[in-house]
């Protein structure tokens, strides 16, 4: 696990700054937003997409 965590630190600069987004009183980095968007996505489609259920018939 170590070994994927540094190959990526590898291939991304992890030294800048992160870039931010602001709406009025909102401050979020991009970063955030995309977590959030992602989380809530997988959300919506755990809660639409059905379970496979046996059926007993």
């Amino acid at each position: 696990m170590l070994a994927v965590v540094t190959a990526l630190a590898s291939v991304f600069n992890l030294d800048t700054q992160g870039h931010y987004l602001h709406l009025g009183f909102i401050e979020i980095s991009i970063a955030n937003l995309i977590v959030i968007v992602l989380m809530v996505v997988v959300f919506i489609l755990a809660i639409t997409l059905p379970f496979h259920r046996r059926r007993n018939r």
